[in-house]
């Protein structure tokens, strides 16, 4: 350790600690066996936890794990310069240039600054020149979204990018209305047989409906899922807890008596608000 990181760290350091971990002389032998497809999955699991490190305000947490995060693209990169790819140099180049031609109005000589969403739709007008450059010849509007995108996410870009061409609703009224409608035909499946594929695809329309309408009301999809996921599990662990202090477990329960835990959880967390 003290000959790659001998002094205070630098990216130089992590880099040189990533091509002595993927050494095949002495170095780790998981890191050595790990591919660009094996190490995918931890890439994404370090992106939503450091989305939870700023979800729960914690700084000490959030730095950690930017680190880890800032390590999967070094792993990446250390694993493409050994192919002959491209290297993290490289890498570091790209992303530079393309914020400075995706920013005209800051690094170029744009005579006046626009407004947030006049820059946004600068930016996706500037990502279309970058295709059409690079021969990608899709001139949908739907052009350049990322299948490999959570389907949340994918579905909350769908949206914005026929809103950019007028399809779309003017308020949340014909969201609601649409919601409304799309649950109905969920509840006729359920009562035709729960034929699976239909059901599939009409809670996926209920699902759809659900980003526009988070959309419409300008909220972050993830972020209220993640506060829905973390309320869920705070008052299921004190439903277990008060069925602890009774003597008991919450397996075995009615569901009428673990209703009954779950509205005390939920009025113990009004009490403290």
């Amino acid at each position: 350790m003290t000959e790659v990181c001998s002094s205070k760290p630098t990216i130089e350091s992590l880099l040189a600690i990533m091509s002595r971990l993927r050494n095949r002389d002495g170095g780790c032998p998981w890191d050595v066996e790990q591919t660009f497809e094996s190490i995918a999955p931890y890439t994404i699991e370090e992106a939503y936890e450091v989305a939870d490190a700023i979800d729960r305000r914690n700084y000490p947490d959030l730095r950690d794990e930017l680190g880890d995060l800032l390590l999967q693209v070094v792993f990446h990169a250390q694993m493409a310069d050994e192919a002959g790819h491209f290297s993290f140099a490289d890498v570091v180049e790209s992303i530079c240039d393309k914020m400075i031609r995706r920013h005209p109005h800051v690094f170029g000589d744009a005579a006046s600054q626009p407004g947030a969403d006049a820059q946004l739709a600068n930016w996706e007008d500037i990502k279309a020149g970058e295709r059409a450059e690079q021969g990608r010849v899709d001139t949908s509007a739907l052009a350049g979204i990322a299948r490999g995108l959570p389907e949340w996410q994918r579905a909350l870009k769908l949206q914005k990018r026929a809103a950019r061409v007028g399809f779309d609703w003017p308020d949340e009224g014909p969201v609601f209305a649409k919601l409304h409608e799309e649950i109905e035909e969920v509840r006729v499946e359920f009562a035709a047989g729960r034929d699976p594929d239909r059901m599939a695809d009409e809670i996926g329309d209920v699902l759809f409906v659900c980003v526009n309408l988070a959309r419409h009301g300008k909220v972050d999809v993830s972020h209220a899922l993640r506060h829905a996921n973390a309320k869920f599990e705070r008052r299921f662990r004190r439903m277990e807890e008060l069925a602890a202090e009774s003597g008991g477990r919450l397996e075995g329960q009615s569901l009428a008596a673990q209703d009954a835990l779950w509205n005390r959880a939920k009025e113990e967390e009004r009490e403290r608000a």
